[in-house]
């Protein structure tokens, strides 16, 4: 079975208040006939490397992480943002339906209790350290990785190479010259392929591989959606309708986009969302250099959870949301809820169901509670919780993120706001290429205000 996007739910009555309706995606047809042609486009110059990425040849990973779990049954990655989010969003949707033969750990954060905690759950000895950065100049990751090195340098002498890996650029950057100073290993993050589209590349394939994850089920589901949104049929195409739908509502004033998962292992598959969402959408400029300030703003909810926190606001808040359900068919764990007290009508409705049923019975009532409000939203159902259908989601939402983001007139691929936030700190840990920088965060530090600290 495929996976399902339902957006029924994301249609009004023309001319209604709220939602959109099937007139609107008849009128912005011409729209989408230009986004997805310039998406072919681009495909054809090799500038979205991501669309190949399902026919990648998985040798090289199935070689190195068969001889590596001889030794280590832990990694731990170091990298940030792109670089760990696909990752742990895939690790943590399997690694208890799939019975996973080894661990992974990500350090995504310069945080010292963070590190603190991994290093104090490792064996040091059965720990492989994959760093994974593309430009090998991260502060986050050069951070983290000089630290370890020291580590596993003052544990092994000569040997600490045993212990790690790096994946970053084929040809330039510090850490490719690393890898020839010290013979590591080394994985290649592609050239054309940004940190946030880089789940099917060795970035997260390699970690994986390593867990016991089938890698080749999450490129054949990659390549199942592939086919499934290579369509000008658009209301058959889940990638433009999934892309059109938030732009149109995106337009009409949901500046939102909630991201509901009815399961915990799927909840990290959220925050891999909100990077590729939020970074490739917000942008200052549109491609004709115009200040526009455009972007959806995605967020995360946890069904159950968060019925009780944040339904509130999106049942009687503002209609500035669109929420994205993620619903599971088939659980491989489950329980039946007992019939202990038999007599009490405030419990005997239950005996006897499933937890399963329970859950997915409330995802059902919240889109019904919603849907009632004049709150758009849409349902992605997974008939299972496996590589393949993990495959399909992570290449549907990398395809309708580049086609929201030509449908927006902006581009997807860059984010020139990241790079300032990176620029600054590097100026002021002081950095010497950044020195005329540094004056000037040096008067911003000078200038703030001790009367507005309290």
């Amino acid at each position: 079975m495929k996976l399902n996007f339902s957006f029924q739910n994301l249609l009004s009555v023309p001319d209604a208040d709220t939602g959109i309706s099937l007139r609107d995606f008849e009128n912005a047809l011409p729209e989408a006939e230009k986004a997805y042609k310039k998406f072919l486009q681009e495909v054809a110059s090799n500038e979205l490397g991501f669309y190949y990425l399902p026919d990648f040849d998985t040798k090289k990973i199935t070689n190195f992480v068969n001889e590596a779990s001889k030794e280590y049954d832990t990694m731990v990655v170091l990298g940030i943002g792109g670089s760990a989010l696909g990752s742990r969003a895939v690790y943590d949707a399997l690694k208890t339906t799939k019975s996973l033969i080894n661990k992974i750990l990500v350090c995504d954060n310069v945080d010292p209790i963070q590190l603190y905690e991994i290093l104090e759950q490792i064996e040091l000895k059965r720990t492989l350290f994959n760093v994974i950065t593309k430009s090998g100049g991260t502060a986050e990751t050069m951070s983290q990785f000089l630290i370890i090195h020291k580590i596993l340098r003052d544990a092994y002498q000569a040997d600490y190479r045993k212990h790690l890996i790096i994946t970053t650029d084929a040809e330039k950057g510090f850490m490719r010259r690393v890898t020839e100073w010290e013979n590591l290993p080394s994985f290649t993050v592609p050239d054309n392929v940004g940190g946030r589209f880089s789940v099917l590349t060795d970035v997260s394939l390699v970690p994986l591989a390593f867990a016991g994850v089938n890698i080749n089920g999450l490129l054949k589901g990659a390549g199942a959606m592939r086919e499934r949104c290579n369509t000008t049929d658009f209301m058959k195409n889940p990638a433009m309708m999934l892309a059109l739908s938030h732009v149109l509502l995106f337009r009409k004033g949901y500046n939102i986009s909630v991201m509901m998962p009815y399961s915990n292992t799927l909840v990290n598959l959220a925050d891999w969302y909100r990077q590729l969402w939020g970074e490739s959408l917000g942008k200052k400029l549109d491609n004709d250099g115009k200040v526009i300030r455009t972007g959806q703003t995605p967020a995360k909810s946890l069904g159950t959870t968060d019925q009780h926190s944040q339904v509130q606001l999106y049942v009687e808040g503002p209609h500035d949301k669109i929420v994205t359900f993620l619903r599971v068919e088939e659980f491989k764990y489950d329980y039946t809820i007992p019939n202990v007290y038999p007599d009490e009508l405030s419990t005997n409705f239950l005996a006897d169901c499933k937890l399963s049923e329970l859950l997915n019975t409330e995802q059902l009532a919240t889109e019904i509670a919603l849907t009632d409000a004049g709150c758009p939203n849409c349902t992605i159902t997974f008939p299972a919780l496996d590589e393949y259908h993990l495959g399909e989601f992570i290449y549907l939402f990398e395809m309708a993120t580049v086609l929201a983001g030509y449908l927006l007139n902006i581009d997807p691929l860059n984010q020139p706001g990241v790079e300032a936030g990176k620029i600054a700190t590097y100026a002021l840990m002081g950095h010497p290429k950044y020195t005329e920088h540094q004056q000037k965060v040096k008067k911003y530090k000078q200038e703030r205000n001790a009367e507005y600290i309290i």
